[in-house]
């Protein structure tokens, strides 16, 4: 019983991955990628790591799993955030589909793509 259901656990979090491999290439722009991946990534790997720890039943495997499990649901969501902020200051463009932009008035305009200073190493990227 505990295969099926480590096994069930494994396909979920397959199918989350797969989720979020799409939405990275479906959605517009840059936060809505951020957005879909995170979200769907982190639930991949929840499932995943409950997955194993339901497999192996062991007490150090568990713990081990629940540790990164906390990290994952800690840091990723966090570090989906700055990274949107950070794109949003330096003028990341908004899609065409975008209806308000909130943070309009807490940041200015966007930055002209224009105004920005590129480093010599980084402009043929």
């Amino acid at each position: 019983m505990r295969d099926e259901i480590s096994a069930a656990l494994m396909i979920v979090g397959a199918v989350f991955a797969l989720i979020a491999s799409i939405g990275m290439l479906r959605m517009p722009d840059l936060f809505l990628r951020m957005s879909s991946s995170t979200k769907a990534s982190t639930l991949g790997v929840g499932t995943i790591l409950v997955s194993a720890a339901v497999y192996f039943g062991e007490l150090g495997v568990i713990s081990r799993t629940m540790a990164t499990l906390a990290f994952v649901l800690l840091t990723v969501p966090v570090a989906a955030h700055v990274l949107g902020r950070a794109g949003y200051r330096v003028g990341v463009e908004l899609s065409d589909r975008t209806v308000r932009d909130d943070l309009r008035d807490r940041y200015g305009p966007q930055i002209d793509r224009e105004d920005i200073e590129v480093d010599a190493e980084f402009e043929g990227m």
